[in-house]
């Protein structure tokens, strides 16, 4: 992954924990409305994927004990991991595109609410995503994948100095097959040279495909399916995926150039995703509660900014949304070049760094890195009049940094995704007055590299811990405890 040039190593600093007594009367554990649902504390896990469903997309029993942990912890809301809307292979990843997938999706929901004493509210992240394949090998990519026109053979003629190329095709592939860079370089255009050197990626801006022109029209009625599935497995709300590498931040991305409506202007670039809210709210009863994850920034050249994303939420919370979720980063655009025979991965590039950021940073540091953007927004919403609830996340792992926010007005639920996977029982140990036995992230993003290889998620803090306990699910390779270990308060550390 990506990291600041100058790289100082930020250690974590240490902390003070509340008293039961405090941690009581704190604003992180106080109530908040979201909409027609109610969270007993502004304390929030956001979504994480796990790499624990079937290869169908079906929730597995590993998919359950890893919510079933973090419920245990009893945060005001937790939420389901990015689920797919459609009923396509996506590998072990969630799925709600049929009604086949509500049964699991049930079994999730009992399992937090039994786990949580009814105390969590549980969310689900619908995402749309694009296709993504392979980084192919030059020569197959050359042979098979690569359409020839007279506008490779143009190119190939002025970058040899001469008047005419009459190559036939395959004499054409096996040139720049035996050719360097530099020939690539100067006879590919800019779109066939990324599929070469990342792998083929579809974008909104595909017009030239149908799928991609269609998506508008296609969209809304997914998503409002799904949150229709979302609502019938008893889920409290969803979280409509409008962030990072996949589609409906693709529609918002200030480098989406589509001229179809749908792209170039702000207002044009906000269409799809009001109307699929739109679709979504109707598709749903007043009773379940329904926002959004989307950026404060993109960081990525030509990207939106923190300029952008205030229209939006703006937009989103005139709409009536009930949270908004503000992340930042994490790409496509300027991830690290894949190995061959793997696939792109958008938390590699510095727009990955600032979605995760880690002890390795700049003069900002990690920690609370991206609460700004919340804040900013926040702030030009209550300018609007609106009370939306906004949601921070990114370095947070102490009860005071998480107060401070809230007091200072920055947004109003505190979110904490590394943090509660090295210790799901932070929340519930902070307000029994156990902070002192809390295990604190380390953010080096063990998790993430974990993440990237599409391994089952864990913690380096306590996946290596009672690997001998009967029953108890390892990951595949026999190595890794795929929940942390259960805690029990000692009466004598409170």
């Amino acid at each position: 992954m990506w990291t600041p040039p100058e790289r100082i190593r930020r250690p974590i600093s240490e902390t003070r924990w509340p008293s039961a007594e405090e941690a009581a009367a704190s604003r992180w554990f106080s109530p908040v409305e979201l909409g027609p649902i109610r969270l007993d504390t502004r304390t929030w896990v956001p979504a994480m994927v796990p790499w624990r469903a079937t290869e169908d997309g079906l929730v597995s029993e590993d998919v359950v004990d890893w919510y079933r942990r973090f419920a245990e912890g009893r945060p005001g809301a937790l939420v389901v991991e990015a689920t797919g809307i459609r009923d396509i292979p996506s590998g072990p990843l969630l799925r709600i595109g049929d009604d086949r997938f509500i049964p699991g999706l049930q079994r999730l929901t009992r399992a937090v609410r039994e786990a949580s004493r009814g105390e969590t509210r549980v969310l689900i992240q619908l995402i749309d995503f694009l296709t993504v394949k392979r980084r192919p090998p030059a020569e197959k990519f050359l042979r098979r994948f690569l359409t020839i026109d007279e506008g490779h053979r143009e190119r190939l003629a002025e970058h040899l100095g001469q008047g005419s190329a009459e190559t036939d095709d395959a004499a054409l592939r096996e040139f720049l097959i035996a050719g360097d860079d530099r020939l690539l370089e100067a006879v590919l255009t800019p779109r066939e040279l990324r599929d070469l050197r990342f792998g083929y990626r579809e974008g909104v801006g595909d017009l030239d495909r149908e799928p991609i022109r269609e998506l508008p029209a296609r969209l809304p009625g997914l998503f409002a399916a799904a949150a229709r599935r979302a609502e019938s497995a008893g889920f409290d709300g969803v979280e409509l995926h409008y962030a990072h590498a996949y589609t409906m931040a693709s529609f918002l991305s200030r480098t989406n150039d589509r001229d179809d409506g749908y792209g170039g202007s702000r207002e044009a670039r906000l269409r799809l995703p009001l109307e699929v809210f739109a679709a979504v709210r109707e598709a749903t009863s007043g009773k379940l509660a329904v926002g959004c994850r989307m950026l404060g920034d993109e960081v990525i050249e030509g990207g939106s900014t923190l300029e952008d994303a205030i229209v939006y939420a703006r937009a989103f919370a005139a709409a009536g949304m009930d949270f908004i979720s503000v992340s930042k980063g994490g790409k496509f655009d300027d991830a690290k070049q894949p190995k061959v025979g793997d696939s792109v991965y958008p938390y590699t590039g510095r727009s990955g760094y600032e979605c995760m950021p880690t002890v390795f940073s700049d003069a900002r540091g990690p920690f609370g890195r991206n609460v700004p953007l919340a804040a900013a927004i926040r702030a030009a919403i209550r300018d609007d009049g609106a009370t939306t609830p906004i949601v921070t996340a990114g370095g947070i792992n102490a009860f005071d940094q998480a107060e401070a926010i809230l007091a200072r007005g920055e947004a109003d639920i505190v979110a904490a995704a590394r943090q509660s996977l090295a210790d799901p029982d932070w929340f519930a140990k902070i307000r029994s007055g156990h902070g002192g036995s809390i295990r604190r992230c380390k953010f080096t993003n063990y998790c993430e590299a974990l993440d990237t290889k599409h391994k089952q998620v864990t913690c380096q803090l306590w996946d290596r811990q009672a690997l001998d306990v009967p029953a108890l699910r390892l990951s595949r390779d026999g190595r890794r405890r795929l929940v942390a270990p259960p805690w029990e308060p000692d009466p004598s550390a409170s």
